[in-house]
């Protein structure tokens, strides 16, 4: 059985009659596309893609900051910068 990540799930047919109201519907959440009762992808408002992007982004400067953490250091003034 293949998992929801999703409170709301419609067919591929219901999202042909009218994805405007059905991403209103979902309150900003994200809902679960399905074609022969199988997940073939998710519909995402734009906010809530950008938010997630913005996370991932964060993580990775996190895993580069840290693997640089052990590195060499540089003595900085900041008059001269």
């Amino acid at each position: 059985m293949q998992n929801i990540f999703a409170s709301i799930a419609v067919s591929v047919s219901e999202l042909k009659k009218n994805p405007s109201s059905i991403l209103s519907s979902a309150d900003g959440m994200p809902v679960a596309v399905l074609n022969h009762n199988r997940v073939m992808g998710y519909m995402v408002p734009a906010e809530l893609y950008e938010a997630m992007m913005e996370r991932l982004d964060d993580l990775e400067l996190i895993e580069i900051a840290k693997a640089r953490s052990n590195g060499p250091s540089v003595q900085v003034d900041l008059d001269d910068l």
